[in-house]
């Protein structure tokens, strides 16, 4: 079982790219996430696109790490999305119909042009 890391960020033009890997669970990922994102806003970052083609599992609180991430950013003029969802995460991600709230994107240079 892989614990929970967020990679090197990059940026390309305005949008901080995150790589996420291992397991987005309670007591593993949920609360790193959470604070280092949190982080990231409140330095001025406004539009974020987390790479989640490493993440291998998402619970229900994952989804509350991303759920109030996203509305912390909507509320400053920002925007944070999805980028290369493994089918399991996926899954779980329509089933709880949050896809309908957070774009989520296959290609980069696409979700780059959706910011």
């Amino acid at each position: 079982m892989a614990k929970f890391t967020l990679e090197e960020h990059r940026r390309v033009g305005p949008v901080l790219v995150v790589g996420l890997t291992g397991r987005l669970v309670m007591g593993d990922g949920d609360e790193k996430l959470d604070a280092a994102l949190q982080v990231l806003i409140n330095r001025g970052e406004r539009a974020l696109l987390l790479d989640c083609a490493d993440v291998s599992a998402i619970d229900s609180q994952g989804i509350r790490a991303l759920v109030r991430n996203t509305v912390s950013l909507h509320n400053r003029g920002g925007h944070l999305k999805l980028l290369r969802l493994t089918p399991r995460v996926r899954t779980v991600l329509e089933v709880t119909r949050l896809l309908s709230v957070i774009e989520a994107f296959e290609d980069e240079d696409a979700a780059l042009r959706s910011f």
